[in-house]
């Protein structure tokens, strides 16, 4: 038995397994013993009551706690993402699953798992071109040629749609002047630098001249630009949209679940759909050859 064990284990001893184990599991996130459960070297009792959740988020992925004022930016930004309307594909895959009968996990598993790219990826997205365009510009304002440029090869590798700007159902995205406001009001106390919605500007000119009207900045253009404010990477920035969202997919699935009934789906079926298939027809099977004749049987 102990060859089997020195074979599976390369020759090492019950302690170097455990240790090497510990080592392959290690965090530096939470420490937890009996009575004890230590946050980023916090004591929790110790975070209860005095820091806000935003304020926990960040110490979560970054390690040490935000400035009030930092909590507040993040906040803000949490709080306008949170519900875009039951058209919104998340927010309606929430309902149609609680209609299906599944309880509140499987109705927001269901939903977080369509925000990938297409739906949920464009703050990501953005943050990855303001980021390539202030690495480009060195600590400078973005000049006009490194913004076009910049724009131009985010376009050759994930077509002619730039994430942030222009919205489908708002001309003007209420959202982000408001919270465009707020980076501005953040810029004069010395909070943050004011780079990036620099940035994000010179995209919206830049977009304005090459369709000959303003494609004004949305939600996703302003929380990209307050996530880079912060510090945040852009992987960070999708999570941190899917945190705010996750409360706009529970309260739909909850209300659904008020409603109540297995519907198979929220929309009612007196709302017409289109259809665009083959006009009816009818099989001949033995014509097209699944049946056999009685020569062939």
């Amino acid at each position: 038995m102990s060859g089997k064990m020195s074979r599976k284990t390369g020759g090492m001893t019950p302690e170097q397994v455990i240790e090497d184990a510990k080592s392959w599991w290690s965090t530096a996130i939470i420490d937890i013993e009996p009575g004890k459960i230590g946050v980023r070297g916090y004591p929790i009792q110790e975070l209860i009551g005095a820091v806000s959740f935003p304020q926990m988020i960040w110490l979560m992925l970054r390690g040490e706690l935000p400035s009030r004022a930092q909590a507040a930016l993040l906040e803000a930004s949490l709080v306008a993402a949170v519900d875009h309307g039951p058209h919104a594909p998340s927010i309606a895959i929430s309902r149609m699953a609680v209609t299906c009968g599944l309880g509140v996990n499987g109705a927001m598993a269901s939903a977080i798992n369509a925000l990938d790219d297409v739906h949920g990826g464009a703050g990501q997205q953005c943050m990855e071109l303001l980021s390539a365009i202030a690495a480009r510009s060195d600590g400078a304002a973005p000049t006009p040629e490194i913004v076009d440029e910049e724009i131009e090869r985010f376009m050759a590798a994930h077509g002619k749609i730039i994430p942030g700007f222009g919205h489908r159902f708002h001309p003007v995205d209420p959202r982000a002047p408001k919270l465009l406001e707020l980076v501005r009001a953040a810029q004069r106390a010395g909070t943050v630098s004011g780079r990036y919605p620099a940035i994000a500007l010179a995209i919206e000119r830049s977009l304005g001249r090459r369709k000959g009207q303003t494609i004004p900045m949305n939600i996703d253009g302003a929380t990209a630009v307050i996530y880079c404010e912060l510090g945040f990477a852009p992987q960070l920035g999708r999570g941190l949209f899917i945190l705010s969202r996750s409360v706009g997919i529970l309260s739909h699935a909850w209300e659904q679940m008020q409603q109540g009934g297995r519907i198979k789906g929220p929309m009612t079926p007196s709302i017409p759909y289109r259809y665009v298939g083959p006009a009816e027809r009818h099989l001949d099977a033995r014509a097209a050859g699944l049946v056999q004749s009685k020569e062939e049987r």
